[in-house]
């Protein structure tokens, strides 16, 4: 994540404003006395423009410009019994130092995350400055306290990817017999139809997914994958197999390149794959930004905002190391394996 990409890019904010995790460490780490109103922290125009040492009219400006992201995270304007309520919160803890007017019939505030927001979107100033670069290290310091100290296996915090990941194993299998049987191509073919695959779900080859996230030789492109792209991986095993197994018996020989490579062009191209690759797409693309800080380029225009639950998913109590669910699931692997 670079420091110069929250001014300009609302998803980059907004996957920020919805890590709870990293907003309680920001709300501590920055420390702004607010006005505690139904149960949150908020924050008068006058306030914010003072903490940001600019004027109520440069607030009001991006309160015009960016009103419906605003809005989205915490602004919202007071009237009527709301108005009277928050009023009379303001005197009990502030008295006379705070002065509405005695005509004021409505009154906009901010909370927490809507002040952060203004402070990514403001690009004049020290103070939004220095609170973007200190929002950026608290939330890559959340992360990595949380994962142990890398992303890289984040994925393997979902309570999905070990199930995902075996039954991914198991399909991989029929891919690689089905290849063995019916193609009459040497070892090279199975990379070569691997990398078809990928290619066709995120548009990058094996390769080009390494480099994306860094991954040393050692590393195993599957392990980083996210349980739905694992799925969606074992789905195309599984069915381009089944189709291979199918030419094999209708021709009664093995099948050139050529021909192999026609019928996975016709399999990939069958209209149930659109909605489920969109969507592995999108998962994929959004959470590496959000999660890895890795960017990839030919899925820029499937990257959305990750949201909160989505940060639960896989920060929260229920995201767990691979070695404790490994342990949990010992009882499974037992009754697997005696099925054998």
């Amino acid at each position: 994540m670079t420091k110069n990409d929250l001014t300009v890019s609302e998803i980059e904010r907004q996957n920020i404003l919805n890590n709870a995790y990293a907003l309680a460490e920001i709300e501590k780490g920055i420390g702004i006395k607010g006005i505690p109103f139904e149960g949150k922290t908020v924050l008068l125009k006058e306030q914010v423009a003072s903490f940001f040492e600019v004027t109520t009219r440069t607030i009001e400006n991006l309160l015009s410009n960016h009103e419906g992201e605003l809005q989205k995270n915490g602004y919202r304007v007071l009237k009527g019994q709301k108005l009277k309520d928050f009023k009379t919160v303001v005197w009990e803890e502030f008295g006379n130092e705070i002065d509405f007017g005695s005509k004021t019939t409505q009154l906009g505030i901010f909370e927490f995350r809507a002040f952060l927001n203004l402070g990514m979107l403001l690009t004049d100033g020290e103070r939004a400055r220095t609170l973007r670069n200190t929002i950026l290290d608290i939330v890559i310091d959340t992360i990595n306290k949380k994962t142990g100290g890398g992303t890289k296996y984040i994925n393997q915090r979902d309570e999905d990817f070990i199930h995902s990941y075996f039954a991914e194993e198991n399909y991989r299998k029929e891919f690689t017999d089905a290849l063995n049987k019916y193609v009459s191509l040497d070892k090279i073919k199975y990379p070569i139809y691997t990398d078809k695959i990928y290619l066709s779900i995120f548009k990058e080859n094996a390769r080009e997914y390494r480099k994306v996230l860094k991954l040393h030789s050692r590393d195993k492109v599957r392990d980083t994958f996210y349980s739905e792209i694992l799925d969606l991986v074992a789905s195309y095993e599984y069915g381009f197999a089944k189709t291979l197994e199918e030419a094999f018996n209708i021709k009664k020989r093995k099948l050139s390149v050529s021909e192999t490579d026609h019928l996975f062009s016709d399999f990939e191209n069958l209209p149930h794959w659109k909605p489920l690759v969109e969507r592995a797409r999108i998962k994929m693309a959004s959470r590496d930004l959000a999660f890895r800080d890795a960017l990839h380029l030919q899925l820029s225009e499937y990257i959305s905002p990750v949201k909160a639950d989505e940060f639960e998913r896989f920060l929260g109590e229920k995201s767990k190391e691979l070695a404790e669910r490994m342990e949990e699931a010992k009882d499974v692997f037992k009754r697997l394996k005696e099925r054998e």
